[in-house]
């Protein structure tokens, strides 16, 4: 039995998590897709998948078995693809980490539109806000917003993001409007706990001048500092693709864009320059051509 042709079908079957669907995809009978995955277990002698009644799972081996495997099957295709002038057609699934605050409505229509343009490529995307170990935990790609990216990794830089100072009507109603910066000191603050320290350095008329304001609420959770700006608890400091539909709404109110500007960068890193996948390389090529990620 073919060696290689057992690796393809354990792949899809752990990425699909059915050997019906699998073998549907292979144009095999489920029976044959079974036996390769048992040919492929009785020759590394472990045991790749856990199987029941209703699911399939990969067990630990199962795991890191297909991590790699995955990796030198889009490599060889790749290779393949190279030599007889053919294009690669991205497949598989991509899993991508990204900051919680992407769960928003422009970078879902960006998702929908590049997995509609390539439809053999299944997201998986972790929104947990958590900085993840790309290689350990077997992640393709991470979208992050940093200034310094990790050194070990590859970082190609997609586009700025502004982050905007924001409130809700009643909440300025109740504090009041602040017009300078000065009127910002001791004002409540939705504090980004990630942010060091309470104080905020702005540029004015006469240099940057430094203001100290009043966390009420701490967390590193920008979904719930949005939804805590919303209710009026205070003021929040946003990515402007969070806030967008809130501001044209009326929702929140953009505060002292003409003071307030900060601008962080967001990356697309992956582990290695020398192995990058037409998965990878598509969709880190599509989300920096969009424009609505400008």
């Amino acid at each position: 039995m073919d060696s290689l042709v057992s690796m393809r079908v354990f792949c899809l079957v752990a990425e699909l998590k059915s050997f019906a669907t699998a073998a549907q995809r292979l144009r095999m009978s489920p029976a044959m897709a079974s036996k390769h995955v048992a040919q492929l277990e009785k020759r590394l002698g472990t045991r790749l998948l856990n199987r029941t009644s209703r699911r399939v799972s990969l067990s630990e081996s199962g795991a890191l078995y297909f991590e790699q495997a995955r990796q030198m099957l889009d490599s060889l295709d790749e290779v393949e693809a190279a030599v007889s002038n053919a294009t690669v057609v991205p497949h598989g699934t991509l899993r991508l980490t990204a900051p919680v605050w992407m769960a928003n409505s422009i970078f879902a229509g960006v998702l929908a539109d590049y997995q509609a343009r390539y439809p053999e490529v299944r997201l998986d995307i972790d929104l947990s806000g958590r900085l993840v170990n790309l290689v350990e935990e077997g992640f393709d790609l991470a979208l992050r917003a940093t200034g310094t990216p990790d050194e070990a990794l590859i970082a190609r830089p997609i586009t700025s993001v502004p982050f905007y100072m924001v409130a809700a009507p009643a909440f300025l109603k109740r504090a009041g409007r602040p017009e300078t910066l000065a009127d910002l000191s001791g004002i409540p603050l939705l504090h980004y706990a990630l942010y060091p320290g309470e104080s905020f350095s702005f540029a004015s008329e006469h240099g940057p001048q430094t203001v100290k304001l009043n966390p009420v609420l701490r967390s590193g959770n920008e979904t719930l500092l949005h939804l805590a700006a919303l209710e009026g608890m205070g003021l929040a400091f946003l990515p402007k693709w969070l806030v967008a539909d809130d501001i044209a709404s009326g929702r929140l109110e953009h505060l002292m864009p003409e003071h307030i500007v900060f601008a962080g960068k967001l990356f697309a890193v992956y582990p290695s320059r020398k192995y990058l996948s037409a998965k990878v390389r598509t969709f880190i090529d599509f989300i920096a051509a969009d424009k609505r990620m400008k």
